[in-house]
């Protein structure tokens, strides 16, 4: 078998499985997926067509098959079987209990189709992994369904009522929302949701909520997609300000772990040093405290603001330690 027909017959196979794992497929999509034109999904799509595989839909509405049709026991490489033990892991750091548990219960049945030398891979290999756990835990311990409870709000388009407290709030209050995605950053899951409360949409950091409650009750209008937020939060946001610094060579890998966070833009070679470029929010409290660590290694080539501020917050830590 030649290179690109060996190639096409993956692509093929590849598809019928995207095709059983989801109740319509766009053609769009799956061209993405392959990095394929559209008219070589078409094609494809024909194939399976003619190899008997009853697909329902055309070109334009998107893909699916018939229900009742099922495939033979899928078979995995090692590489895919070793994948699953790493994602496992992942899952015990990164979910709250009732999803973890919910994944490890699926993971078992995959694990009992696997071939047994995959298996006593697996065993071998699932031990070697060790997850330290995160020093603020993404989701309080008595709320051990916070995740499950709002992927299910999602999916049933139900409210979702919370106990949450935020940064600024004394003690937590009760919310009933409507949420509409999640996404993660910084070791916390957050929930982005219309808050009937403020009638507007609000974000809910994990690890603040302390109660989870699902409701019967429908969402009470339809909400726009959490892409389609996040872009118009994005373009509303509040103005930034351009930074450049001067960082030493040998502390620059280490801004690397956190600076995405502080609007890092670009870095380039000058000199013996990196010069980096940040467009900052807020440049007299978060980006000058967090440049406060290595305040010894950088030199602030604008703006004049962030260095007033800078030395502002030195010399206020000075009097404090002197005091």
């Amino acid at each position: 078998m030649s290179v690109d027909l060996k190639k096409r017959f993956d692509r093929i196979v590849e598809i019928l499985i995207q095709l059983q794992s989801k109740r319509v497929v766009r053609a769009q999509e799956l061209a993405d997926r392959f990095e394929v034109s559209l008219r070589t999904i078409y094609r494809d799509i024909k194939s399976l067509e003619q190899a008997g595989v009853p697909i329902i839909g055309e070109a334009g509405a998107g893909y699916s098959i018939m229900d009742g049709y099922k495939l033979p026991p899928v078979s995995f490489s090692k590489e895919e079987a070793l994948s699953f033990v790493a994602t496992e892991k992942l899952t015990q750091k990164f979910l709250d209990k009732e999803s973890a548990k919910q994944y490890g219960s699926a993971m078992l049945k995959i694990k009992s189709i696997l071939k047994n030398h995959d298996k006593d891979l697996l065993s071998t290999v699932e031990n070697q992994i060790i997850m330290r756990e995160q020093s603020m835990p993404a989701f309080l311990e008595h709320v051990p369904h916070a995740l499950s409870s709002t992927l299910e709000s999602i999916s049933h388009q139900k409210k979702l009522i919370v106990k949450y407290q935020g940064i600024q709030d004394d003690e937590a209050r009760q919310r009933a929302i409507e949420p509409i995605g999640i996404y993660h950053d910084g070791g916390f899951w957050y929930i982005v949701a219309y808050c009937l409360y403020r009638n507007d949409f609000r974000q809910f950091r994990s690890d603040r909520i302390q109660e989870a409650t699902l409701t019967d009750t429908n969402f009470s209008k339809k909400h726009i997609s959490i892409a389609e937020y996040i872009e118009k939060h994005r373009q509303t946001n509040h103005s930034t300000t351009h930074i450049r610094l001067l960082v030493e060579h040998k502390l620059a890998n280490h801004l690397k772990w956190e600076r995405k966070h502080y609007g890092f833009v670009s870095e380039k070679q000058v000199g013996d040093s990196i010069e980096m470029i940040f467009q900052s929010r807020d440049i007299v409290n978060e980006f000058p405290r967090w440049l406060m660590m290595f305040a010894d290694f950088v030199k602030i080539i604008e703006p004049d603001d962030l260095k007033r501020n800078l030395n502002t917050l030195l010399q206020r830590s000075m009097e404090n330690q002197s005091n």
